[in-house]
Parts: C-alpha cells; sequence; structure tokens
C-alpha cells in the first residue's frame, strides 16, 4: 500500500512540476514578449495575437493540469503547435539578433530530444 502511496506522491509531484512550468513560461510571454517575437516564424502573421495567445494558454493549461485530464491533452496540442517555431529556429541558425543565440546543436536538442520529452512528460498525465 505505502508503495502506492509513494507513485502517487511521485506523479502528483511530476504534474505540479509541469503545471508550475507552464504557468510561469505562459507569464514569461507577458514579461518578456520581445524574447518570443524573434522565435515565431516569419510566414505567420500576427506575431502579437500569437505570443499573447500561446502565453495565455500555457497559464491556462498549466493550472488545468492540476484539476484535469483534458488540459494534460491541450498541452500536448499547445507543444506540437510550437514545433514550427523550434524547426524555424533552427532555420535561421539557432540565433536571433539581440536575442537567445545558442549553438545549432542546443537547437537540434532543444527540438528532437526535448521538446518530445515534455510530450511524453504530459501524456503521463492523460490516463
Amino acid at each position: 500500500m505505502s508503495d502506492q502511496m509513494g507513485t502517487k506522491m511521485k506523479k502528483n509531484l511530476l504534474k505540479l512540476v509541469l503545471a508550475v512550468f507552464f504557468i510561469v513560461a505562459g507569464i514569461n510571454h507577458f514579461i518578456n514578449p520581445q524574447f518570443y517575437y524573434p522565435l515565431i516564424p516569419d510566414y505567420l502573421p500576427f506575431h502579437g495575437f500569437i505570443n499573447y495567445s500561446s502565453g495565455i494558454l500555457e497559464i491556462i493549461l498549466g493550472a488545468g493540469l492540476i484539476f484535469t485530464k483534458t488540459s494534460a491533452w491541450g498541452i500536448i496540442i499547445l507543444l506540437v503547435l510550437f514545433i514550427p517555431s523550434h524547426v524555424y529556429f533552427v532555420q535561421i541558425g539557432s540565433c536571433v539578433d539581440g536575442g537567445l543565440c545558442v549553438p545549432e546543436w542546443v537547437a537540434w536538442v532543444r527540438l528532437v530530444i526535448i521538446h518530445p520529452i515534455l510530450i511524453l512528460w504530459a501524456w503521463l498525465f492523460t490516463k
């Protein structure tokens, strides 16, 4: 019985960490919007709307994750929608003027490893 309680506590802690991660990331879209604008692909219109909508959704879905499994699906969908931004960042050489600059391999790790891990992490809470 204590094993089940330990597993449940670990899962709840992982859920809380993911929720806080998304809430903080969402708030950052409002505190530091100029960080995100250059990461939005040029071919997408309305960068301001995309940035603030992403922030609102991250806050709502992060908070909702604590209460409902539906939010986990929303986080997964949101992460899939962010893939073009990660691809774009790789395409522009992993560096934006006056903003985020990382070695190209870091951008690839973010796209190919970290992003799927976040999707899998959210998927854990869909059951």
